[in-house]
């Protein structure tokens, strides 16, 4: 036996593949309980009608269902295979769903998996069901299919015994054993069983089992119906189980597949039926399994007159049988993966659908026995990332419920969030409303888009119009604000920014430790720097500014930088986290003319010389106390004015008065984001992720190797002379051109990179997107085409920073 011990609750499509990966690992003293028996154990993969559609509008989520369809096509139990790789067909019926499956198919060539977009005849010739007359064109994916769940726990299982590990079915668990902060066994109706390690991978029952640990999962079971026809004529004498592909008809939140001579029906057009954990029947208590409720059929009525449209052969079939089945849905749509931010030992593998199942139990495998995850980027799946709100049962149930209704529909990339709403607003919020604030939701905060105040700005200015689809959410006054920036001042709100204070006698060591740069510097020092993980990846980029000689304020990216730096935190309490951002607030004063504001307010010298850029002091505006940091993400000379909440809407308004008579105006974050990519300013999480280097990225000035160790350094000086990709500045001549991000780019018909951040450059005159290309492909000039639904953008490397090169209006 090898490794710690550690002991898998659920033994369904995640536990199995878990121990599978964790045992191939090396780590063979493994104990996997389940309450039902083996290896259909009652959770939902027992009634998982297995679809595996790839396409995402996520990397990640792709690349673990890609690795799902690889490993199950790799299996099988006694000659039976695991997956039936017949395809995936998604079909339009109307002309905005024809559109979304060119993006669709965007979605998945970026990401690097086969697929073409079909004709509706085509579409016919893959499913003969279809009507011909009702489809407009569809989405096909070859490597798409169907995973037989039940059969790939069994094989996942044998594979993981041949190694040691050990499945004990009716096993239910009673408790989560810890001891100081740490988990030491689990406590079943059989008896104890020790363990370093807990996973929970309990599926709809995981809220439940995390309790015991004091950890709220925000995960919701929901009903979900699915129906299965009789012999259906124009299908007799079929004796394969799938021949034609797995088909999505999203117009009518319906999916359907083969069972021999009937058809699968799938339903997602019903009202929402959550259920809690604890409402959830008991293996010996359910009538067929716990993850199935009653099949309502009057539920089912639109879904059934529907089938009978698209698919005429049904008319002829009648619905036999039926089930509610439960699923998990969580708040963001993403899984819930990684370690209980309390209890040492305790992890979760939540929320996860067969279609990403084996996908999770590699990526959970590599984080436990190597400490990190190579093969997938899980930021968007880490369970730690949610801020308190979104952990409140009113909210996740209520944006569960709502991503259930909207699985299938078309979503736009600024879509705004549904209730509750609002839920944190800045001092300035009465302001913002007053000056007819648009506003979008971030991390929470009501965050202004513009302001329809700024309307007459536009008046005599270039502000081009971009395409119907870019075009929403978005205001010509977007670009004046933008512009304005550029020629006088404005004012923005940067509240949302996440604030941690790290303080205490070993600070500047515990910062230096966790830094790529050299943060342990003068009083009043700003530092742009990294957070690495062990393998170099690049995990966040911060700003430290060191205020005392044991306090810092660090500008974060979200509430997985503070599990970060909680988690390395010395034992014996020399160093200090805390969250400030809820009883602070931040506006940016930024433009040529903020000097000219901001100086008559205070007594302190805010010169050039006076607060050089990357230095902060603390100051007084009018009868304000602040701390003032020079720097500024939209690349114009300014200040971050940070002052405590209470005295958030004076500051404003001392700041508003003064900046009003000089053509001051106040801007929102469609106006930030283009003037930061002006500057070539990365975003972490859509420029740069866990997957990618500080060199790769153009941030590698923000690494010092000649400073002492820090994480992720080794690792660095291992991959710095290795650049095969990098994150290039691409310009678009064609001002209607817009692209918004998740793209593909294009050299001649290959396929080479993807867009991350995008906008329309207002003070350059041209398109904007940053993109990940090969090496190759990055010299200045060089010309590739990025693939904006059904169109080809032409587009060219630049030279970055595309505005003010010599920074001289920054440093002024």
């Amino acid at each position: 036996m090898a490794g710690p011990r550690v002991v898998i609750i659920g033994a369904g499509v995640v536990g199995a593949a878990l121990a599978d990966e964790i045992s191939a690992r090396g780590w063979t003293e493994v104990t996997v309980v389940d309450q039902g028996p083996l290896p259909a154990t009652g959770g939902s993969t027992s009634h998982a009608p297995g679809l595996v559609f790839q396409t995402n509008s996520s990397k990640t989520m792709t690349e673990l269902a890609r690795y799902t369809v690889e490993k199950f096509c790799s299996l099988d139990v006694d000659g039976k295979p695991c997956f039936l790789q017949v395809g995936g067909l998604e079909v339009a019926t109307t002309p905005e769903r024809l559109a979304e499956l060119h993006r669709r198919h965007g979605w998945i060539t970026a990401w690097g998996i086969e697929s073409r977009i079909l004709t509706a005849d085509e579409c016919v010739e893959k499913h003969p069901l279809l009507d011909r007359d009702k489809v407009l064109g569809g989405l096909h994916v070859p490597t798409d299919g169907l995973a037989k769940a039940v059969l790939a726990v069994e094989a996942q299982i044998r594979r993981a015994t041949e190694r040691g590990v050990r499945f004990l079915a009716r096993h239910e668990v009673l408790d989560v054993l810890t001891a100081d902060g740490e988990v030491t066994g689990v406590r079943t109706d059989q008896g104890d069983l020790e363990a370093d390690i807990v996973v929970c991978c309990a599926g709809i029952w995981g809220p439940k089992i995390a309790r015991m640990v004091g950890m709220n999962l925000p995960l919701t079971p929901l009903a979900h119906q699915l129906a299965w026809t009789g012999p259906v004529p124009a299908l007799a004498g079929q004796t394969e189980e799938a021949v034609r592909p797995i088909l999505r008809h999203q117009d009518a939140d319906l999916y359907y597949r083969d069972r021999f001579d009937g058809l699968g029906i799938g339903y997602y057009g019903h009202r929402p039926m959550p259920i809690t954990a604890d409402e959830i029947l008991s293996v010996d208590e359910a009538d067929d399994m716990p993850s199935v409720l009653k099949f309502t059929e009057e539920d089912f009525e639109d879904a059934w007159t529907e089938t009978r449209s698209l698919l005429p052969a049904t008319q002829e079939a009648k619905v036999e049988e039926g089930l509610n089945g439960l699923f998990s849905f969580t708040t963001d749509n993403f899984p819930l993966l990684g370690e209980s931010p309390d209890v040492k030992g305790f992890w979760v593998a939540e929320a996860v659908w067969v279609t990403h199942s084996a996908g999770v139990g590699r990526a959970m495998a590599e984080w436990l026995v190597d400490g990190h995850c190579s093969s997938f980027d899980l930021h968007e799946c880490d369970v730690n990332r949610f801020e308190p709100h979104q952990l409140s049962p009113e909210y996740v149930l209520a944006r569960d419920c709502q991503n259930f209704v909207e699985v299938y529909d078309i979503l736009h990339p600024l879509q705004p969030s549904g209730d509750p709403r609002p839920i944190r607003t800045s001092p300035f919020h009465t302001r913002q409303q007053e000056h007819g604030a648009f506003f979008l939701e971030a991390n929470g905060w009501e965050r202004p888009q513009w302001y329809e105040a700024n309307a007459g700005l536009v008046e005599g200015r270039s502000i081009p119009t971009p395409n119907d689809w870019a075009a929403r959410f978005w205001s010509p006054i977007v670009g004046a604000e933008a512009q304005a920036t550029r020629e006088t001042v404005a004012m923005y709100d940067m509240t949302a920014l996440k604030r941690l204070e790290v303080s205490g006698p070993e600070a500047a060591d515990f910062l230096e430790r966790l830094c790529t740069g050299k943060v342990a510097k003068s009083v009043g020092s700003v530092t742009y720097t990294l957070l690495l993980d062990h393998d170099g990846g690049i995990r966040s980029d911060i700003t430290v500014a060191r205020l005392a000689r044991d306090l810092f304020q660090v500008g974060a990216n979200g509430n997985l930088d503070l599990d970060w730096f909680t988690r390395h935190l010395p034992a014996d309490g020399t160093v200090q986290v805390r969250d400030i951002t809820p009883g602070t607030c931040c506006i940016g004063l930024w433009g040529p003319l903020a000097r000219e504001v901001l100086q008559p307010l205070t007594d302190e010298d805010f010169s050039k010389d006076g607060l050089k850029y990357f230095r902060a002091k603390r100051a007084y505006v009018g009868s304000v106390p602040v701390t003032a940091m020079r720097l500024s993400y939209v690349g114009e000379l300014g200040w971050e004015l940070y002052t405590t909440a209470d005295q958030g809407l004076k500051l404003w308004d001392t700041l508003w008065q003064a900046a009003k008579p000089l053509g001051g105006v106040i801007a929102g974050r469609g106006a930030f984001n283009s003037l930061r990519l002006e500057k070539g300013y990365r975003s972490f999480g859509t420029d740069m992720t866990y997957e990618h280097d500080p060199y790769e990225a153009g941030v590698g000035f923000a690494v010092k190797l000649d400073k002492d160790d820090f994480i992720g350094k080794a690792a660095l000086e291992r991959r710095k002379e290795n650049v095969r990709r990098r994150l290039t500045c691409l310009t678009i001549d064609d001002p209607r051109s817009v692209v918004l991000g998740k793209e593909p780019v294009y050299d001649g018909d290959r396929a080479v990179g993807y867009v991350t951040s995008a906008a329309h450059g207002y003070t350059i005159g041209k398109g904007i997107a940053y993109a990940w290309l090969p090496d190759e492909l990055t010299a200045p000039g060089t010309t590739v085409h990025i693939g904006y639904f059904d169109q080809r953008v032409e587009a060219t490397v630049a030279e970055e920073p595309l505005f003010d090169p010599t920074m001289s209006r920054l440093r002024g």
